[in-house]
């Protein structure tokens, strides 16, 4: 699971990469290929955006490593390359209790604050079936 705003997320599956927790290698390296990734944003924006608390993107690590992106003089990230299938965002209330890491847990949101983190086959599927609106069976990998 990744933590990136929807407009961020936008600009990495029109670029097909990853690039978490502001450009750091560390997270991207706890990933390897054919590893699936899934987007959480909890707003429009970084800063100033509008909550929004859904999750926005489902993609797949093609890659065998983290690398250099220079974005800016000033700005070079680490990134890694995705394959992203096409999917609806779904706001995470709908899932709140079918989640293992949500559900009776009054403060949910503490765990998104790592920016990424691993969840189980079972959450992976509950939130995958519902981006993909039953739709799964397009990608049997999934299954």
């Amino acid at each position: 699971m990744g933590v990136v705003s929807a407009s961020h997320v936008n600009l990495a599956i029109e670029g097909g990469f990853a690039q978490l927790c502001h450009g750091k290698a560390s997270t991207l390296r706890q990933m390897f290929r054919g590893d699936w990734q899934i987007y959480y944003s909890p707003r429009t924006d970084i800063s100033k955006g509008k909550p929004l608390q859904a999750f926005t993107a489902i993609g797949q690590v093609t890659d065998n490593g983290a690398y250099k992106h220079q974005v800016s003089e000033s700005f070079v990230p680490f990134r890694r390359d995705i394959r992203y299938i096409p999917c609806r965002e779904v706001k995470i209330a709908l899932l709140l209790n079918q989640l293992t890491f949500t559900r009776g847990n009054r403060n949910w949101g503490f765990t998104f604050r790592r920016g990424h983190f691993e969840i189980g086959d079972e959450d992976f599927m509950t939130i995958v079936t519902s981006m993909l609106d039953g739709e799964e069976q397009a990608y049997p990998i999934l299954n």
